[in-house]
């Protein structure tokens, strides 16, 4: 029994890497199956389907190692003889089937890493090497693309491994002869004569690959999937008035998921800013900043957070920061007062900075919050699968009010 094969069998090797390959699919498509279909009503359920998420991919990253292995061993190695060679046509289209199902052995895991890296979040991939790709930024739409990618190279593995294993019957039933037990025992049997279809076979599995790639984008499969929100929208927070009127703004989160820095922003909130460059009393004036949390865009765990066990934003649509402007240290400035989100009124201090341009002002602040006071995951006692610190940084430029 011989690694390397001959012009009459398949070696060791080869054999090995097959039926690895096989065994990895056969796992990884049920996996796939149960994970996407898997509940996230509560903190248990969405631990569980990230578990699984994190097998799946952990799996899917192996099968691309595989797969790359395969090819190369593949060009180094002598490929048996055809026992169907005197069967041009039968032969051509084996020959593209077997193309296009390593096309899309490649293209499945490869689709599916590129997704989650341009993803926020979400369950990781176990492994020491980092949850990033190189010139793979994080993207939503980007995201979105590789996904729908990732569902037509499935869809396309599926269909190309059905055909290969009906051939694969077709040969050892019908045929009768050692087609199949080539590549499980590694039995030598003399082909006919016939060689491989090569490049006509690569093109025409190429070519069904594109008609794949086609037919996702004409049912719009890479378009980014529009959330059950979009149709309610979060409400608007109103124009709060004051001596100073925000223009511009940015407030952004990060929380730490399996270890992963998660940030998201809010896209609708608002303040009311009365504030005076002189103190009086040790006091600048006073803030109070409203916030829908359905506008958060958190990755790829936007609508988990939304959920009950979270923000629970259907009983708590929004948030409310109101505080006392005093002067910090170092020319810097702190807002004194408590955060009201998801029924819970926690006392919060914030330093910022300030600059005031004529009538314009820019500020910036940030501070941490301990998502347990919010009672925001509270069944997520384990800080390395959700962690308890969640940095806030708000950014804004306000004009004076006339």
């Amino acid at each position: 029994m011989t690694l390397a094969n001959t012009e009459d069998s398949y070696g060791l090797a080869t054999r090995l890497l097959h039926w690895l390959t096989a065994a990895l699919i056969l796992v990884l498509l049920p996996l796939g199956l149960i994970a996407e279909q898997w509940p996230y009503e509560t903190a248990a359920q969405l631990a569980q389907k990230m578990w699984l998420f994190s097998l799946h991919k952990t799996l899917g990253v192996a099968v691309f190692f595989v797969a790359l292995t395969r090819l190369v061993w593949m060009a180094t190695q002598t490929r048996p003889r055809l026992l169907n060679g005197d069967k041009p046509l039968e032969a051509g289209l084996a020959e593209t089937i077997h193309t296009l199902l390593y096309i899309a052995l490649v293209a499945t895991p490869l689709t599916g890493w590129i997704h989650h890296a341009a993803s926020e979040g979400f369950a990781p991939i176990w492994w020491p090497l980092g949850q990033s790709l190189p010139l793979v930024p994080k993207s939503e739409p980007l995201s979105a693309v590789f996904s729908g990618l990732h569902l037509v190279s499935v869809l396309t593995l599926v269909a190309a491994l059905g055909l290969h294993v009906a051939g694969a019957l077709k040969h050892h039933v019908i045929d009768r002869d050692a087609t199949l037990r080539r590549m499980v025992s590694g039995v030598r049997a003399v082909g006919t004569g016939g060689t491989h279809t090569g490049r006509a076979a690569g093109l025409a599995a190429l070519a069904a690959a594109m008609i794949a790639v086609g037919g996702g984008a004409a049912v719009g499969l890479y378009a980014p999937p529009q959330s059950p929100r979009d149709a309610e929208p979060a409400p608007i927070v109103a124009e709060t008035g004051g001596d100073w009127l925000v223009s511009d703004g940015t407030l952004a989160i990060t929380v730490s998921q399996m270890g992963s820095d998660v940030s998201g922003t809010f896209a609708d909130w608002n303040a009311r800013i009365d504030f005076s460059e002189t103190p009086v009393d040790g006091s600048h004036g006073t803030t109070e900043v409203t916030i829908a949390i359905g506008s958060l865009t958190l990755g790829s765990v936007t609508e988990q957070a939304m959920g009950a066990d979270y923000f629970n934003v259907a009983a708590f649509p929004t948030a409310t920061f109101r505080a006392d402007l005093r002067p910090g240290d170092d020319g810097t400035f702190l807002a004194t007062g408590s955060l009201t989100l998801r029924g819970a009124e926690v006392p919060v201090d914030m330093p910022f900075t300030l600059q005031i341009d004529g009538d314009t002002a820019t500020m910036n602040g940030s501070l941490t919050l301990d998502r347990r006071d919010f009672h925001i995951g509270d069944s997520q006692t384990n800080a390395g699968t959700l962690g308890f610190d969640v940095a806030v940084n708000i950014a804004l430029t306000a004009d004076r009010s006339r």
